[in-house]
């Protein structure tokens, strides 16, 4: 709910606390209402004590285990009054140091005015036998921290701010956190906190901080260069960005190009030319750049010394196989090269040559690792070489920073791998931050093998990494072009090189194992896509549900994956009485349904059991992605225990917004992927999404069938839609200027 008029409000003391989690404050507490009654809160209210007198606002809502609750968008709390609720809030362990016993002698000498002794004149505590001048000073200071939290969140509450923010900003600046508010307010928007811009400005311009105040223009200006960095660019140049920002907090220009010098002058932001251009970094992703171009460089320049050397003898084809001579220089590139990068489409033997490229390294005598950008591409990278793939975020061992929010690696140049070549497939996906990590894993003497389709669609992240590296002619490369007779029969493969080449395929030619079913209403495609997942592919083709992937541009509208997956569910896996399922938002989650994580969670814990020969084990992290099924919806402990690929992980209730369901997933999710089993469904959608790269993408995710379902105009449209934004990446200038 947006608007405060739409909330309801409850008052009440506080009964008792069922469940606290005290990383992000969610909390289910029973509250004692004034009309009398008992009422179960959800919602995130940290550091709840009973006896605590709270206001909610929020909405009522059923839950499918616990039956009727209030979950409390934000909330108004006050310290206990009276000396009965005093001694509740003290009882309940609300300062640390006070038990039942201890919370009686207190109560019982100073009454109602036992807090205001515990905040004031703790070394009145000592008048009670067993407290000493320490302990008493103990007390008091935990209660002092309690009080500074509570002040915290009745200013954000009362501004309709989310109460994690509280959390979040007490845990990182302590009884500092009010003065560092106060400062500046727009501290809320930083990474560490997690506040959006518009929370941030909603407090300060709240307290009275000016719209040209440059604490609000600075922030303004971080803002347009996250928001650019999260649709691809690396960079916005100073023209573009300074009057994006002015006219979007309506401030002049000249306020923008102030904030601007003084966000450079303190190293927040890199101003430099970056192909003719005033680019503007934010300084993380500028050195990300400058790291990936210069290590590159250096490894292609040594190279140089060895490139003559004849490719091993171990290149020798195996039986039956025959290289073609693009795939033959491949393998000779790769035996005399540091670094290289091989391209292709569908059938023109990528993997092939990847083989033969894996057993040049191991007739050299060289330790391979192979890795991938996702949990897909990786296990599918596995099954294609025969070999252990892992993705790139396990292989560096990330995890969080001690005070979190940001991902580290345990490989870096301090630490790097155990190898002498590493081959990362699915290049196309990676962006320039994890190119950076990865290379700066990269023992000196390592060679890299970077594999990919440069036709797909770029990295979710900033950067053109993969298409910046092959275009810049600096780095050596192979375009493999020749499709081979076992893929030639394959319509999938012919449609998706004259897809990719802007020529339109015969989509009334139903045979083989491309197939179009033209419906003119997307209520009667949605209908086919139903029918070909329940009924038509499984029971008719033998192709079970797990192998079937639909797949569509748009998240929105009736064949978006929204409503999709909500028809799937409902088909696929309905209630029943046997299974538990959670609402959350929009969506329900029960068991049995297949779901995708959405965010990497680097610290969430998974176990795999053992079993035909191999060892159990257990990890930390599930990443962007990853599949899984829920296996277990835990109304008592408030969790979802899900089965991702053996990895079994249990995710607690508010973080279900990581995961969404995944019957129908957009085509940017499904990079890396393949499946045995693709409908496509084509219905309206916004230009940029209906372009001739996405449809390339999704026709190259099916391996054995492509069943397009909706408008045959639309797949002709988005043929002739060639339109690819544009990236501001500096990465291919940086590679030719150092070549």
């Amino acid at each position: 709910m947006s608007e405060e008029a739409e909330l309801i409000e409850i008052s009440g003391r506080i009964s008792s606390v069922i469940y606290a989690n005290e990383e992000n404050g969610y909390t289910v507490l029973r509250l004692d209402t004034l009309d009398g009654g008992l009422t179960t809160v959800v919602g995130t209210l940290p550091s709840a004590y009973p006896g605590e007198e709270l206001r909610a606002y929020g909405e009522w809502v059923t839950h499918p285990n616990h039956g009727r609750q209030f979950k409390a968008e934000y909330a108004d709390r006050s310290l206990p009054r009276t000396a009965e609720a005093i001694y509740a809030y003290l009882s309940g362990h609300a300062v640390k140091g006070v038990g039942p016993a201890t919370a009686a002698l207190i109560v019982e000498k100073f009454g109602d005015k036992a807090l205001d002794v515990i905040e004031r004149e703790p070394a009145r505590l000592t008048e009670i036998r067993g407290i000493t001048p320490r302990k008493a000073g103990q007390i008091s200071a935990d209660f002092r921290r309690q009080s500074g939290l509570r002040r915290l969140m009745e200013l954000l509450c009362s501004h309709s701010l989310r109460p994690l923010l509280a959390v979040r900003l007490y845990r990182f600046y302590g009884d500092d956190s009010l003065a560092v508010l106060e400062e500046n307010p727009y501290i809320i928007a930083a990474p560490h906190i997690g506040g959006s811009f518009s929370e941030a400005d909603t407090l300060a311009l709240g307290v009275g901080c000016a719209s040209d105040d440059p604490n609000r223009v600075r922030a303004a200006l971080i803002f347009e260069l996250r928001h650019n960095a999260a649709n691809g660019h690396c960079f916005i140049p100073a023209e573009k960005l300074v009057p994006a920002t002015a006219q979007f907090i309506s401030v002049g220009e000249e306020s923008a190009s102030a904030a601007l010098d003084s966000l450079v002058d303190d190293g927040t932001v890199t101003r430099c030319e970056v192909a003719g251009r005033d680019a503007c970094y934010l300084a993380e992703l500028c050195e990300a750049e400058e790291y990936v171009a210069h290590r590159l460089l250096a490894m292609a320049k040594a190279q140089l010394a060895s490139t003559s050397a004849a490719p091993p003898s171990g290149s020798a084809a195996p039986a039956g196989i025959t290289y073609a001579p693009l795939q033959l220089k491949a393998i000779a590139l790769a035996a005399g090269s540091r670094v290289m990068a091989l391209t292709g489409g569908p059938g023109t033997g990528k993997t092939t040559t990847v083989r033969a490229i894996l057993s040049v390294f191991d007739s050299m005598g060289i330790k391979t690792l192979l890795t991938a950008p996702t949990g897909r591409a990786a296990k599918r990278m596995g099954e294609l070489t025969g070999r252990e793939a892992s993705t790139i975020h396990r292989l560096l061992g990330a995890g969080f920073q001690p005070e979190g929010e940001r991902v580290v690696f345990a490989h870096d140049e301090n630490d790097p791998l155990d190898c002498g070549a590493v081959v990362l497939d699915e290049c196309s996906m990676v962006d320039i931050t994890l190119m950076r990590a990865l290379l700066a894993a990269l023992p000196p003497s390592c060679r890299l093998i970077m594999v990919g389709d440069a036709d797909q669609l770029p990295s979710v992240g900033p950067g053109n990494v993969f298409s910046d590296v092959l275009r810049s002619g600096v780095i050596p490369s192979v375009r493999l072009t020749e499709i081979f007779r076992q893929a030639e029969g394959s319509r999938i493969v012919r449609n998706a090189h004259m897809i990719n080449s802007g020529e339109h395929p015969n989509f009334r030619e139903n045979s083989g194992d491309f197939f179009f079913l033209r419906r003119s209403e997307e209520r009667l495609a949605s209908e086919t896509i139903l029918e070909l997942c329940s009924e038509r592919l499984p029971k008719r083709m033998g192709i079970p549900a797990e192998d079937i992937q639909v797949l569509t541009p748009t998240r929105k509208g009736p064949l978006g994956s929204v409503e999709l997956n909500r028809l799937l569910q409902a088909v696929l896996n309905p209630p029943s009485k046997q299974k538990r399922e959670r609402p959350f938002g929009e969506a329900i989650f029960r068991e049995g349904d297949r779901v995708m994580q959405i965010r990497n969670n680097y610290d969430i814990v998974w176990k795999r059991e053992g079993g035909a020969g191999l060892p159990a084990e257990s990890g930390n992290g599930i990443y962007n992605g990853d599949i899984g099924y829920i296996l277990a919806v835990d109304g008592e402990t408030e969790s979802v225990k899900i089965d991702f690929d053996g990895r079994v992980a249990e995710c607690a209730f508010d973080q279900l917004a990581e995961i969404e369901h995944a019957w129908a997933m957009t085509v940017h999710k499904s990079q890396g992927s393949e499946y045995r089993a693709v409908v496509l469904a084509l219905g309206r959608g916004a230009p940029q999404l209906m372009t001739r790269g996405v449809l390339y993408t999704a026709v190259t995710r099916a391996r054995e069938l492509l069943i397009a379902v909706g408008r045959e105009d639309t797949a002709l449209q988005m043929i002739d839609n060639h339109r690819q934004s544009r990236r501001y990446s500096g990465l291919r200038a940086r590679l030719a200027a150092g070549a």
